[in-house]
């Protein structure tokens, strides 16, 4: 059964309209983001509020059904940040002036490695942090 469109817009005005896994603004988005399970589905996750996360689609794509990844500074598997659970500045930093997205702790730098947040992966292709200095110079970011 899909979530239903009150659930959908709840999460986005809770969200306040940012991907809680990048802060990409779906305002400024081409199409609307996604409504990620936290708990996937597929691990028995519900669709409760609770439960769910707005996502931008690039981060929803690399998330897929993961729950945990590789802290690179420990080597520890470390459950990836849970925007029900935890806030985003306590795990996370802007550097170069809002470009890049740097994990502070275990779960913030696994995240980062697991959902590729600055595209490290494929730096040939546009990448979001071309979109990021597009935003900057607009003034709307970071958010």
């Amino acid at each position: 059964m899909p979530v239903s469109d009150e659930t959908k817009r709840a999460v986005r005005e809770r969200a306040k309209y940012l991907c809680e896994y990048c802060h990409s603004s779906e305002r400024l988005s081409a199409s609307r983001f996604t409504i990620d399970h936290i708990t996937p589905r597929s691990l028995g996750g519900s669709d409760k509020l609770e439960n769910l996360a707005l996502a931008c689609r690039r981060c929803n794509e690399r998330r897929y059904n993961f729950v945990a990844s590789i802290d690179p500074e420990s080597k520890e598997t470390v459950p990836i940040f849970n925007p029900r659970l935890q806030r985003w500045d306590e795990h996370f930093v802007w550097v170069d002036q809002g470009i890049l997205i740097e994990g502070i702790t275990p779960i913030g730098r696994a995240t980062c490695i697991r959902l590729d947040l600055n595209d490290t992966r494929y730096p040939e292709k546009d990448s979001i942090r071309e979109t990021r200095r597009f935003w900057l110079k607009t003034g709307l970011h970071p958010p």
